[in-house]
């Protein structure tokens, strides 16, 4: 008898210690400030490791495609939905659970369910309170005004929620509206464009740009370490025959090649939960990707505004002929 419990006690450690020793790769296209509080709360619950290799999504995702079944990644999450479409047409990815993916809407995510959206973000205009040149704009599309020249703030061409914005403007307005919109911008930004949305944020506080299209979190961080800061944010396009603001996800998907596919289930079903839901808005001021979930309580409530009909799986197929627009136009 002591014999067996004795046995029992071993198993008991032996399963503990690999519950411990049990880990997940992930490879992640978001900063690590954002992921790893998630990453925590997760390993806290569930005793499973997570290892966290992070990147630029679109190296990652070629990373995934050249190590084929080498590889040892177990998820991949990116910032953009353009890459996960990108990465399901690949055929780099494998599906979750039905029961998983109906947490979040269908619009947020693959229609075979192989990547699901975890957190949304507006493409918002940031103003300067004391700049009353701008006042005019309500509009992305007023960003091509004339009356912006020198005045406007915009990320290189090369920025994946850039891209992404252009894809949700060409499906709503055409691409001979938005060619010119592209056309217009280039001539206000008069050659200069920044290498970050904190940037052009803090050009218009300065009051060295007029106005800026950004992603909102950035005008909340911004004054939350600056609260006098003089700049506002305006939802575009929001009038009875206008699109809508323009919405892009941060996302996630189980690797092709994972050896760990019920453990990377198991974190799906973690970030998408209520709890899992509730961190990611905490930690970034990004609007939780499952309804019922509040985002942040500064930033404008979902559902209280106008957002652009264009499910999030159009930012992927869209994406080589947004790419030849912005070539073609010639945007820096």
């Amino acid at each position: 008898m002591k014999s067996g419990i004795t046995l029992v006690v071993l198993m008991g450690l032996l399963l503990s210690q690999y519950a411990q020793a049990a880990s997940l790769v992930v490879y992640s296209g978001r900063k690590d400030q954002f992921i790893k509080p998630v990453v925590a709360e997760f390993t806290k619950e569930t005793g499973i490791k997570v290892l966290l290799h992070s990147g630029s999504s679109t190296s990652l995702l070629n990373k995934l495609k050249l190590e084929g079944d080498n590889s040892t990644a177990d998820l991949f999450i990116s910032n953009d939905a353009g890459n996960l479409e990108k990465g399901k047409e690949m055929d780099l990815f494998l599906p979750v659970s039905q029961t998983i993916a109906n947490a979040i809407p269908q619009n947020l995510r693959a229609s075979d369910n192989s990547w699901i959206g975890l957190s949304a973000r507006a493409r918002v205009l940031v103003k300067n309170t004391n700049d009353k040149s701008a006042d005019f704009v309500t509009s992305v599309f007023d960003l091509a005004d004339p009356r912006l020249k020198g005045k406007l703030g915009i990320t290189h061409s090369g920025n994946e929620s850039y891209i992404a914005g252009v894809t949700v403007y060409m499906a709503s307005a055409g691409k001979e509206k938005t060619s010119q919109w592209l056309a217009g911008m280039k001539e206000n930004i008069d050659g200069k464009v920044f290498n970050k949305h904190s940037k052009i944020v803090k050009a218009v506080a300065d009051g060295k740009r007029s106005v800026g299209l950004v992603n909102h979190y950035y005008i909340y961080r911004h004054l939350e370490k600056h609260p006098k800061a003089p700049i506002k944010i305006v939802l575009p396009d929001q009038g009875a025959n206008q699109m809508g603001v323009a919405w892009n996800v941060a996302g996630i998907a189980i690797a092709k090649y994972s050896k760990n596919k019920q453990d990377a289930e198991r974190f799906i079903a973690f970030v998408t939960s209520e709890k899992g839901q509730s961190l990611f808005a905490e930690v970034n001021s990004e609007y939780p990707a499952r309804e019922g979930v509040p985002a942040a309580a500064e930033v404008p409530k979902a559902g209280s505004y106008k957002v652009a009909p264009v499910a999030m799986p159009a930012l992927g197929q869209q994406r080589n002929a947004t790419l030849d627009l912005i070539e073609k136009v010639g945007m820096p």
